[in-house]
């Protein structure tokens, strides 16, 4: 793992452990999509399903976002979930993550301006790989341009 700097998030933002998720996940659970086109949670979920990605919506406001049925939590998807991405507060955080290490998801990644320690705690102890404060459509865009291939394992 990288040096840490005085980003409390470095360390779980290790360019390994960014490019494994991105590069072996192909089902990620997207925990606060919103159904509004506008919203960071939407934009990113759709550039994720662009790139091949079968996006999972959770929020228990919703029935359909992005051709895809919603669901209300984790623990409610009835099929096996490679990454948990979440658009929440840190304060919901550490719920997720024990939800998402109930489900044996592969990873909790926590985006951009979402930090919360305790859930990264409770990720890693139950085997997740996290990464805080990171977007996945940057983090995808990135690696796409400096390895290849990008984004799933098999093809579209």
């Amino acid at each position: 793992m990288s040096a840490p700097s005085s980003h409390v998030s470095v360390s779980d933002a290790d360019p390994a452990t960014i490019r494994t998720l991105l590069q072996q996940a192909r089902t990620i659970a997207v925990v606060g999509l919103s159904g509004d086109p506008a919203k960071p949670s939407w934009q990113v979920a759709r550039y994720l399903q662009e790139q091949g990605y079968r996006i999972l919506p959770v929020n228990p406001r919703l029935t359909e976002v992005l051709g895809e049925k919603a669901y209300p939590d984790l623990r409610s998807i009835p099929e096996p979930v490679d990454l948990v991405d979440v658009f929440r507060p840190a304060a919901d955080c550490p719920a997720i993550a024990e939800q998402a290490a109930a489900i044996r998801a592969g990873g909790l990644w926590l985006q951009s301006g979402i930090v919360s320690p305790e859930a990264a705690t409770l990720a890693r102890h139950a085997g997740l790989a996290v990464v805080m404060d990171r977007c996945t459509l940057v983090e995808h865009r990135r690696l796409a341009t400096s390895t290849q291939p990008s984004g799933p394992a098999s093809p579209r």
